[in-house]
């Protein structure tokens, strides 16, 4: 009997986990316009784009609750997040990294101004 007990609490535990998931992927899919299965199945290099995609939608989002923008939507702050962090791949040891590589990647690519030249105080300049 308590094997049937046991059945009974692990299907309707796997059911609400269901729930959860198609509300999820329904949001995502209302708020950001991608769907989060295919997301899920991506290969890596795709779903790491994804993953620095829903970094800046999240940041936006949260610029916006900041500045109590009209437009805020705690629901797509919530929807976002949970999305991020199941896409995010669980590293041990580095609570709540982002994917560094790609961050590192792109930080490299990115082309800085050239430092403008110190002015030095009460020096004349050398005149031509």
């Amino acid at each position: 009997m308590s094997g049937l007990r046991q059945e009974i609490s692990a299907f309707l535990e796997n059911r609400a986990l269901e729930a959860s998931a198609a509300r999820q992927m329904a949001a995502l899919q209302i708020a950001c316009h991608f769907d989060l299965a295919e997301a899920l199945q991506a290969e890596p290099v795709v779903r790491a784009r994804i993953v620095l995609r829903l970094e800046r939608m999240i940041e936006r989002e949260r610029q916006r609750g900041a500045r109590k923008h009209w437009s805020y939507d705690l629901n797509r702050h919530i929807a976002l997040k949970q999305a991020l962090d199941r896409l995010r791949p669980a590293e041990p040891g580095i609570g709540g990294s982002r994917c560094s590589a790609e961050r590192i990647e792109r930080s490299t690519k990115r082309k800085r101004r050239p430092q403008a030249p110190l002015q030095t105080i009460g020096k004349s300049l050398p005149q031509l």
